[in-house]
């Protein structure tokens, strides 16, 4: 049924796997769309809980190398639509009515890092890594730092979003960005413990909970995103972002422009 996710319901919990192992889960339009069509599945389903994870052993890599390209030849319009298409996907895994669990089972980096860590619980394996490294190759974090900023506070988030550095899951810890860290051997099941606290409670408390806590922040968040989705669609019409995509695709150094634009 779908192309880069699976979605399984058991009982009253679905499990939505991102499924692109040989592309270390990246994001593509495609996963995008299916993401957005799986949460809406989920919605209208009898199930109370979902959990998401990745196949094989990473959660998610960030954008996919072919969609990078392609980027950099669109237009300023189809630019403007792809930016709000992925600030929609990260909206919507933020406000989502029921419990989202994420099991990162590996490196979770760029929007990979925002898909697992928007959702209301983040287990993580020792071995996983978490950042936003966009700054390296001349994009920007712009949508996810209107949730980062809120999350961890403005001198952490600036501190990751700025370097683009990777954290261990220790540190990701510390900074307030997972929940847990869980040996990989028991990620799944620890998962499967915490859905199963969850569906043992009210589901009514636990939807108008989810409301409340969304409805608090909603106005500020989306005024934040429609300035972060134009600041998004201006940097890939950058020389910068061209010769970061290239360099990066072509495995050398970048040569940045002296000039900010």
């Amino acid at each position: 049924m779908y192309e880069t996710l699976t979605l399984e319901f058991t009982g009253e919990l679905a499990t939505l796997t991102l499924n692109r192992p040989d592309k270390r889960n990246a994001i593509n339009s495609k996963m995008i769309s299916e993401l957005q069509s799986t949460l809406d599945a989920i919605e209208n389903s009898h199930a109370r809980v979902a959990i998401i994870t990745g196949a094989g052993k990473t959660f998610c890599a960030g954008m996919d190398l072919e969609k990078l390209a392609a980027i950099a030849q669109q237009t300023a319009a189809e630019n403007m639509e792809d930016s709000r298409r992925m600030a929609k996907m990260f909206r919507r895994i933020w406000s989502f009515s029921k419990p989202l669990i994420a099991a990162v089972n590996g490196a979770a980096l760029a929007g990979g890092c925002g898909i697992a860590t928007l959702c209301d619980f983040t287990l993580a394996v020792p071995e996983a890594k978490f950042g936003y490294t966009e700054v390296k190759i001349g994009f920007l974090p712009a949508i996810v730092s209107v949730f980062l900023t809120r999350q961890i506070g403005d001198k952490h988030a600036r501190d990751l979003l700025l370097t683009g550095r990777m954290v261990e899951a220790s540190e990701a810890h510390t900074l307030g960005l997972i929940t847990e860290i869980v040996p990989a051997e028991r990620l799944m099941n620890r998962a499967l413990e915490l859905a199963d606290v969850l569906i043992a409670a009210s589901p009514v408390s636990l939807t108008r909970a989810k409301r409340l806590l969304t409805s608090a922040a909603a106005a500020s968040v989306d005024a934040d995103l429609e300035r972060a989705i134009l600041e998004n669609a201006r940097i890939r019409c950058t020389s910068d972002f061209k010769e970061g995509v290239a360099s990066f695709l072509e495995k050398r150094k970048p040569v940045w422009s002296t000039d900010a634009e």
